[in-house]
C-alpha cells in the first residue's frame, strides 16, 4: 500500500459524531477498493465485504425491504462467518453501481447508525447507457439524496508519486519556500526533482503501474499493465453502453490522441470520424467523461473571473485524466522518447497533458484561451485571488502569445503568468518561472 491522500478524508470522515455512508466515486483501478479495505482493516474489529461486481448474488441480499435489520439478517444468513457488532463494524459495498437498491438502502443504514458503510463506484456519473432492465432496476431505487457523502478519488497524483518515492514532507516544504521567495532550488534537488517527473509522465499514477515500475523499473511490463488497463476501460464502454453507442463511445477515446496532435488541440467530432457531428457523439464524449477517464479543458471567451462564468461551453480540449495511460496510447517507444526529449511537436501536447494531470487530479476545472487570430494560452487558473495565465513548456521556449496578453491588461485584464518547463525558480517582469516539477505547488486559490 503506498500512502493516499483519500486516508486522510477517511479519518476525518470517522471522527465525525454522525457520520453518513461514505461513497467514494472514480475511474477504475485508481485504488478505490484496496484504500477502502486498508482503512477499514485497520479501524474495525468486523469488516463486511460485497463486490457486487464480482458476485451478482449478492445483490439478493436487497430484493426485499431495506430496513435495516432485514439487510443484515440476509447478510448473516447469506455470507459465512459475518457478525454485525454496533459501533466496530463497517461495510463495504464495492461496485455498487451495479447494485441500485444497495445504494438506496445507504438511507436506511444511515437513520439506523449503528454500522459504518463504506462504497466504492467507478461509473457512478455513467447515465443513460444500460440495459433495459438494468434501467429499470435503477429507475425503482431512489438515490438517497441526503444520507450519504460522496467524495472523488483519483489515480495516484504528483505528490502522491513523490512520497512513493521516499521523499518527505519537509522536502516538499522546501520547494514551497523556494516558490514563495522565487528563488532557485539547489541543484541536486533540482536535477532529481527533474528526474522523477519524467518518470511521473511515462508510469503515471495507476497504483498496479506505479507498483509494477517502483518494483521492477521495467518500463516494457509497466506499459504491459497500462495497455491492460486501457482495454478493460474499452470493455467497459462494450459492457455498459447501449448498442448504437458502443462503437462511438470507442470512435471518441481513440481520437484523443489525434485531437492532441493538431496544432489547436480543440477537440473537433470531425476527427473522431470523417463528417462527424456533435449530435452524434455528444453523448458518447460525455460517458467518457462520467467515467472518470478524461478532463474537458474549456476555452474562455475573456482570460478573467469567474472562470466559470466566462467558459465556452461548445469549444474545449480533451486530455486523459492520467498521463501514464495517454503515453501508453501513443505508439510503443514515445516514453524512451519522453526520457530523451525527442519528440518534436508532439512533446507540448504531452506536457499539456502532464499539467491537465496535476489539476485534474487537485479538484480543479481546465480552462485555456485561444481567438482566431491565433493567440492561445495553455490554460487560466485562479491563483492567489488573481485570473493568472499558464504556460506550458517542455523545454525553452518563445511564449509570444503569453507576452502579447500581459503587453494589453487594458484588454485582457492579466497582470501576472506562470511559465512552467524545464527551468528553475525565477522571476522576470510578470512572469514567474517554475520547473514543471512545481506544478502540484499551486494550490493558493
Amino acid at each position: 500500500m503506498y500512502k493516499r491522500k483519500i486516508e486522510e478524508y477517511f479519518i476525518a470522515w470517522k471522527n465525525k459524531a454522525k457520520r453518513k455512508p461514505l461513497v467514494i466515486k472514480g475511474c477504475r483501478q485508481c485504488g478505490k477498493t484496496s484504500s477502502v479495505v486498508d482503512f477499514a482493516k485497520r479501524n474495525y474489529t468486523n469488516v463486511i465485504y460485497i463486490d457486487f461486481h464480482e458476485h451478482q448474488e449478492y445483490k439478493s441480499f436487497f430484493a426485499g425491504n431495506l430496513d435495516t435489520e432485514t439487510i443484515t439478517t440476509n447478510m448473516t444468513i447469506g455470507m459465512m462467518g459475518v457478525r454485525f457488532v454496533a459501533g466496530d463494524t463497517c461495510l463495504i459495498f464495492d461496485e455498487i453501481q451495479d447494485c441500485p437498491r444497495a445504494r438506496a438502502s445507504l438511507k436506511f443504514f444511515c437513520l439506523d447508525g449503528r454500522y459504518d458503510v463504506l462504497c466504492t463506484g467507478s461509473l457512478l456519473g455513467v447515465n443513460g447507457y444500460k440495459t433495459k432492465k438494468e434501467q429499470e432496476e435503477e429507475n425503482n431505487a431512489s438515490i438517497p439524496v441526503g444520507y450519504e457523502e460522496i467524495v472523488a478519488m483519483y489515480p495516484m497524483d504528483f505528490e502522491e508519486w513523490l512520497w512513493a518515492n521516499g521523499i518527505q514532507k519537509e522536502h516538499i516544504d522546501l520547494l514551497q519556500q523556494h516558490i514563495q521567495t522565487e528563488t532557485p532550488v539547489n541543484e541536486a534537488i533540482h536535477n532529481r526533482m527533474r528526474q522523477l517527473l519524467l518518470q511521473y509522465v511515462i508510469v503515471g499514477g495507476m497504483p498496479e503501474a506505479v507498483s509494477t515500475f517502483l518494483t521492477t523499473h521495467d518500463m516494457g511490463q509497466t506499459h504491459t499493465v497500462q495497455v491492460n488497463i486501457i482495454e478493460d476501460y474499452k470493455s467497459d464502454m462494450v459492457k455498459y453502453a447501449l448498442p448504437a453507442d458502443k462503437p462511438r463511445i470507442r470512435e471518441c477515446f481513440e481520437s484523443i490522441p489525434k485531437q492532441l496532435a493538431r496544432e489547436n488541440k480543440k477537440f473537433t467530432y470531425s476527427v473522431v470520424r470523417n463528417g462527424g457531428k456533435s449530435r452524434d457523439y455528444a453523448g458518447s464524449l460525455q460517458w467518457i467523461e462520467d467515467a472518470g477517464i478524461i478532463h474537458r479543458c474549456y476555452n474562455m471567451q475573456i482570460p478573467e473571473l469567474p472562470l466559470d462564468g466566462n467558459a465556452i461551453q461548445e469549444q474545449f480540449k480533451v486530455y486523459m485524466a492520467d498521463t501514464g495511460l495517454f503515453i501508453s496510447m501513443l505508439e510503443e517507444g514515445t516514453a524512451w522518447s519522453v526520457i530523451q526529449g525527442q519528440l518534436g511537436a508532439y512533446k507540448g501536447a504531452i506536457y499539456e497533458n502532464l499539467f491537465a494531470d496535476i489539476m485534474g487530479k487537485m479538484g480543479k476545472k481546465l480552462y485555456y484561451f485561444r481567438k482566431e487570430s491565433g493567440l492561445e494560452i495553455d490554460f487560466v487558473m485562479r491563483y492567489k485571488g488573481e485570473c493568472v495565465i499558464v504556460e506550458c513548456k517542455a523545454r525553452t521556449g518563445n511564449a509570444k502569445s503569453m507576452n502579447t496578453v500581459l503587453k494589453y491588461p487594458e484588454k485582457y485584464h492579466i497582470n501576472h503568468a506562470l511559465k512552467l518547463g524545464d527551468y528553475n525558480v525565477g522571476r522576470e517582469g510578470a512572469v514567474l518561472t517554475l520547473p514543471f516539477y512545481m506544478g502540484f505547488l499551486l494550490r493558493e486559490l
